[in-house]
Parts: C-alpha cells; structure tokens; sequence
C-alpha cells in the first residue's frame, strides 16, 4: 500500500520499493502534461512503455526524473534533478519543460556529439545563435511548454506531501532567476550579483556599455530585455560564469518585487 511508511525526503522515498516509489515521484508531473499527451498513470506507476525514466536508487539522496510523451523521443518534456539537503530540504538542480512539437536546436552537444552541459562547459555558438533568433533563452534546446505556474504549483504539493514548507532551486540563467523571482523566490545566495547586473544594465551601467554587438549575443538593446540580457551574461559579459546563486520559496508564498524591474522578455 502506497505510504505506509513516512517519507519525507529524497532518500527516504529512494528506499522504498519501485513501484511505491515511481508513485510518488510521479506527483511531481503537472496534470496539464498528462493530459496534453494522454499519458495515463499506470503506464508510469508500472513502468511499463517507457515514458517515465527515474534514476533514483535506494541510498542516494537524488533523484532524476524524466517523462516523454513518447517512449522513443529523444527528448523529455519533463526532466527534473533533485536532492535533499543536509537538513533534509529538497534542492532542485535542474527543471526543464520541453516542447516536443517545436523544432530542437543543439546547443547542448557540440557537433561530434561531445556534451555541453547547457553551454556551461563548452558552446556551439552556431546552434546557439539560432536559438537566440528564434526566441529562445540560453540552455534551451526546445521551445518551453508554458506550464511553470502549473509545475510549480505540482512542486508544491510534493513538498507538502513530504510534510515540507520550503524548498532550494539553482538557477543555470540569469533569466531562470528573474523567473524564479516572479513566482515568489527568494535569495539565500546570489542577490548582491542580481543586484550589481540589474545596476549594471542601467543607462550608465558598466554591462549597457559592453552592449556594443561586437557578438550576436551582446545586443545594443538587451538591456531593456531579460531574455537578451541572459544571453549576453552566457556570452560572459560579466567576465565570470553566472554561478553561486541558491533560491529558496515558501510553499504558497505569493511573488516578490522582481530585481529586473520593468524589463521585457
């Protein structure tokens, strides 16, 4: 029977038996994905056809889940990475929403095929720079399903499951963080650098001034735009790597002033 033990953590619900724990993590997929794709839940609970994959075993504190709306398909819609922290908090390291009908670009292989890790330890600025001119941000190798509000409210419920009121997430992007904000996260590290890009990509600031399109990333009008602004911070604007910063949300918290101020997408 499906809890008939407390699981409050990551590593508790590794221990359990496949099928209780595939039940459990399988909360944590928003009801619009199912929906869309008409994927039921048994086929996930039983792990039967190959749409959920988890990597979650017993005496691991992490767990990475991916759901595709065809078994075969060779990317996700869902891929979620998370682990608990020392006292016991669930950390989201990486939560990616996938599009499968919109066209993929490679910016996460270069092109022998050797992986980029989202552009953080190598680029294939030729994928890249068609992502940027079709809108995407950078990391993305699709197009977004839109559905973050759902899937952070899926999230909460997890949490709360769990008999949690708080979690962590890490922000790849500058642009994840900006979002992150809007629904309602707050900063245990990271704020001081949020704060010296949003000043240094004010009329006067020393980012609007390395807005020279010297590269197809670096714009003369992203600073007026988050998702350009990302762009450019991936192009190391800032002459370091957009890393150290650790979010945290309050299960329900409503969302706080966004350090971005009136910027556009």
């Amino acid at each position: 029977m499906l809890d008939k033990q407390p699981v409050y953590t990551i590593s508790s619900i590794n221990q359990l038996p496949p099928e209780e724990k595939r039940q459990i993590y399988s909360r944590l997929i928003p009801q619009e994905i199912l929906e869309r794709y008409q994927i039921r839940l048994p086929w996930l609970y039983q792990g039967i056809r190959g749409f959920l994959t988890l990597k979650a075993p017993p005496g691991s504190t992490s767990v990475e889940l991916e759901l595709r709306h065809q078994p075969e398909f060779p990317d996700p819609v869902l891929y979620g990475h998370m682990t608990d922290t020392l006292s016991g908090r669930i950390h989201i390291l990486l939560y990616v929403l996938n599009d499968p009908d919109s066209p993929r670009f490679d910016v996460d292989r270069l092109p022998d095929g050797t992986p980029t890790k989202f552009g953080t330890m190598a680029r294939n600025l030729d994928a890249e720079l068609q992502a940027l001119r079709a809108g995407l941000a950078p990391g993305q190798v699709r197009r977004g399903l839109r559905l973050l509000g759902s899937a952070v409210q899926t999230f909460e419920q997890f949490v709360i499951s769990l008999g949690q009121d708080m979690y962590f997430a890490e922000p790849l992007y500058y642009h994840n963080a900006v979002l992150f904000e809007q629904y309602g996260f707050a900063y245990q590290q990271g704020r001081k650098l949020m704060e010296r890009i949003q000043l240094g990509f004010s009329p006067g600031g020393e980012l609007n001034s390395m807005l020279d399109n010297s590269t197809p990333f670096r714009s003369s009008d992203a600073a007026n735009h988050i998702r350009l602004r990302s762009w450019a911070i991936h192009d190391n604007l800032l002459g370091e790597p957009f890393t150290n910063v650790t979010m945290y949300k309050s299960v329900g918290k409503d969302a706080s002033l966004n350090t971005a101020g009136h910027c556009e997408w």
